[in-house]
């Protein structure tokens, strides 16, 4: 059918032919009604004699008629003019795909730019039960403004409408060429499952899009033949050619990508474009030689945080009346918060990628494992990027991400798993480099890593690994390599248990300056893009840190704070910071004989349990958060809930054998030392101070001696005992040995030890070789003794936490039970746990980290 100008199809006035295709006739045409210009695709009249094709243009004008995207050609009307069928759009200026690569490659930018644009369309269609099946530059069409829609939804397979839906767009499946045997689309573009006339669902469009991205950058097709024939069997048998053969400046990760869309195995692609269109964005600012970084990140930097974002009311209020600048009023606004997060659970870590709108973090949301995530910086929505069990350590200058796998509590404050290597673009499984690492940032030479790890019972700092620049009988944290890589910046955590410590820096020589005053807790560091100065957070007591400034001449000073807990995740290029604000508790549960419903026996906003009593009717705990002071507070408490009783300052550590005082470890003089609190009437006892660096201690059953854990400066933890008053301490332990002083044997003379090799021992304490200890490894601890002689031993990292009772001559574990409250979202550990020889009375400590994720801009 050839209409001409000013032919009226329905209420439209025919313009101008714009051009004729085997699936109809495009015109030019005015709706006079609004006066706005728009296409007109009609039937050609050879076609209405033929159903199968009248069927297919009715289906294009189903499919696209449903979706209203950007990236989707709209539809706005259909109707019959002399019996036959078409179709009203939106009128287009531009060209298609085709045209616009004119048999050439194009620039990596522009091809990655439509690239996303097409995946978003696609999932767009997806979303709605849409497949396309006919994905081809043909029907991709580029208009003058850059934008790319997706045309000619003619082979378009829909979804059957399920009984008694009231979906719209649960439309009924087309029914052309969905036989099977039957191959439809065009050749060269085509799934393998397509060209086995086999049914084509989402990842079948993936494929196409696949073949669609290659050519743009490569300038010729991902699979072509002679014949028809020899393009089938490329589709079918053959990888398409490799595209740095064609393209150098092609980022391996949107090669991965590529790849990743073309398996032949639809199981083994992309199962979805939302995700294909995620980690084309992702992949957008990633630096590579064709020079796609310096024109994405030259956009990222000049634009600003384009909106404010309202934050959730509880935290708005207290940001807002908490805030407290740490320099002079000026002209400087005050930061802007917003928000990034809004589930329930805890953020573990949260880096920027190279193309700073690219956020990985790593959060256990819910109640459920850890697992890391991808967010946008316009974006709120998160998205899993493929690694649960894992955490996001640094993030490369390159876009190589330095992931921890099997990520797992060790201790206080400490996690520990496999350091291991992949892209930002995913694409295969991380190669595996080093296990048991703590903590890891890349150099600048993005080849590079500073480490974290313990070795033969000393913690570590090695940059490059295996050059060790710092080692420390306490703790270190947050290592971050200088913009220069001429120094590491690090968290340096005297007593191993406790968060408080320095931030320090050392040089690749090894000399290592303090460069901050000791702090009660200290998380979250980061160099500044100048590489002058060192954000971190901090608080001089209490839990709740605000975020300071420093420099390697140690000019500290504070640059905020809020009502609430801060943790300094990093900075951005451009200078935003990536801070979570944490709301942090600890709390103790417990349960006595009879009893089947666990008692909150918490008391302020950080108790930890130390001992429970020998007659189960007592716990030990220490507040060491903010309701407890700069020194911490000791109390004890009924196990029936009576109110706590505060015995004096310090850190609790066990009650004596008879109960009538406690154990308890002060830090405010130069060197920790222990004093015995009294439990009712009485002053507080100091004992004499020790000449080494005090870790914990506990009674021993005779309640005249004391054993400890303590190292001498520049060596490993060992053994100590004492008496109680007389002093005179003594090693019993070469270095190394480190004591689970809660599990005593309960006539004094072994004690269960991690030996330098990790292996477990019972250790005399009296003279002679350590026994090994069978039945326990990894991160297992020990608690207590049954009556009938078993050892209370659990792994601590494990959520629920598992409790076993081990025979300690056979290594035979029998399971007791599991230990977690009620509540899991944001507990990120289930330990110390301590139970009467009998089992009927028993207590326990967790904690918890609620953390929402902020971008802030004008922290300065």
């Amino acid at each position: 059918m050839s209409l001409k100008a000013g032919t009226a199809v329905g209420p439209y006035e025919i313009l101008a032919p714009v051009g004729a295709g085997g699936m109809g006739e495009v015109y030019r045409a005015r709706d006079p009604r609004i006066g706005r210009e728009v296409a007109v695709k009609v039937l050609p009249a050879a076609a209405t004699s033929e159903p199968e094709r009248q069927r297919r243009f009715e289906q294009e004008a189903r499919a696209a008629g449903v979706l209203n995207h950007p990236n989707v050609l709209a539809v706005h009307d259909v109707g019959r003019h002399d019996g036959v069928p078409y179709i009203v759009s939106e009128l287009l200026a531009g060209e298609t795909l085709r045209g616009r690569m004119g048999g050439t490659a194009l620039p990596a930018r522009k091809a990655l730019d439509y690239a996303v644009q097409v995946a978003r369309g696609l999932a767009a269609a997806h979303e709605k039960g849409i497949v396309h099946r006919d994905l081809k530059p043909e029907n991709l069409f580029v208009t003058k403004d850059g934008r790319v829609k997706i045309l000619d939804f003619g082979l378009a397979k829909l979804k059957q409408a399920e009984s008694g839906s009231p979906e719209e767009t649960n439309l009924p499946t087309g029914t052309v060429g969905t036989e099977p045997g039957v191959v439809l689309g065009t050749m060269g573009y085509m799934s393998p499952e397509q060209v086995r006339g086999r049914a084509a669902d989402q990842r079948s469009d993936i494929f196409s899009f696949g073949a669609i991205l290659h050519e743009m950058l490569s300038g010729r097709r991902a699979f072509q033949g002679d014949t028809a024939a020899d393009t089938i069997t490329a589709i079918l048998t053959k990888e398409p050619p490799d595209l740095s053969s064609t393209n150098r400046d092609i980022h391996p990760g949107l090669d991965r990508i590529i790849r990743h869309s073309l398996e032949k195995n639809p199981e083994e692609r992309f199962h979805s474009a939302s995700d294909l269109a995620f980690d084309l964005e992702a992949l957008s600012g990633v630096s590579t030689p064709s020079g796609v970084t310096a024109s994405a990140a030259a956009r990222v930097r000049r634009r600003s945080i384009a909106v404010p974002v309202a934050i959730a009311a509880g935290v708005a209020a207290a940001l807002a009346l908490g805030f407290v600048l740490g320099r002079q009023t000026g002209t400087n606004p005050p930061p802007s918060f917003h928000q990034l997060t809004f589930r329930r659970g805890e953020i573990v870590s949260a880096r920027f990628a190279p193309d700073g709108q690219t956020i990985l973090y790593a959060a256990a949301w819910d109640g459920k494992p850890i697992e890391v995530f991808q967010n946008r910086r316009e974006r709120p929505e998160s998205r899993p990027f493929g690694l649960a069990g894992a955490d996001v350590l640094s993030i490369s200058r390159s876009g190589e991400i330095a992931v921890s796998l099997n990520r797992h509590v060790s201790g206080s404050f400490t996690r520990t798993g496999m350091l291991a290597q992949m892209g930002m673009a995913g694409g295969g499984a991380p190669r595996e480099i080093l296990d048991d690492v703590q903590w890891a940032d890349w150099g600048p030479d993005n080849k590079s890593l500073a480490v974290v790890r313990d070795v033969r019972g000393r913690n570590t700092l090695e940059f490059p690994i295996g050059t060790k620049l710092y080692e420390t009988g306490g703790w270190i944290s947050h290592p971050r390599v200088s913009p220069k890589g001429d120094a590491v910046a690090f968290i340096d955590h005297p007593t191993v248990g406790d968060d408080g410590g320095t931030v320090a820096a050392v040089d690749r020589s090894g000399k290592k300056k303090t460069i901050s005053e000791l702090f009660a807790t200290t998380q979250g560091l980061a160099w500044t893009p100048a590489g002058d100065k060192i954000l971190f957070t901090a608080a001089p007591y209490g839990v709740n840190r605000g975020v300071y400034s420093t420099n390697i001449s140690g000019g500290q000073r504070l640059i905020s704070r809020v009502t609430g807990n801060l943790t300094l995740q990093d900075i951005s290029q451009d200078g935003l910071v990536l801070l979570s604000h944490d709301v942090l508790r600890s709390g103790v549960l417990g349960a006595g004989p009879g009893e089947e419903k666990e008692r909150d026996l918490s008391w302020l906003d950080w108790a930890t349990v130390n001992d429970l009593s020998s007659d189960g009717k007592a716990i030990l705990f220490t507040e060491s958060g903010e309701g407890g002071g700069a020194g911490y507070s000791v109390y004890t408490r009924n196990i029936d809930g009576s109110p706590a009783v505060r015995l004096g300052e310090g850190n609790g550590l066990a009650f004596s054998p008879d109960g009538k005082s406690a154990l308890a470890m002060v830090r405010t003089a130069a060197d920790p030392q222990m004093v015995l609190l009294p439990v009712g009437a009485g002053e507080p006892r100091p004992l004499s101070r020790e000449k080494v660096q005090l870790r914990t201690a506990a009674f021993l059953p005779d309640g005249k001696r004391i054993v400890f854990g303590a190292s001498e400066p520049g060596h490993g933890e060992r053994l100590y005992v004492r008496g109680v008053f007389e002093g005179g301490s003594r090693p019993v332990s070469p270095e190394g040995y480190r004591g689970f002083f809660g599990a005593i044997s309960p006539d004094g003379r072994h004690l269960p030890v991690r030996g330098p090799d990790q292996r477990f021992y019972l250790y005399p304490l009296e003279g002679g070789e350590p026994t090994p200890l069978p039945g326990m490894s990894g991160t297992d601890g020990a608690s207590g003794w049954t009556a009938d002689g078993r050892l209370i031993v659990w792994s601590r990292g494990d959520l629920p936490l598992k409790v076993f009772l081990l025979d300690t001559r056979t290594g035979n574990r029998e399971f007791w039970r599991t230990f977690m409250p009620l509540d899991s979202a944001g507990v990120n550990d289930v330990t110390p746990l301590f139970a009467t020889p009998n089992r009927k009375t028993y207590v326990y400590s967790y904690s918890r980290s609620l953390s929402d994720l902020y971008l802030v801009e004008g922290l300065k």
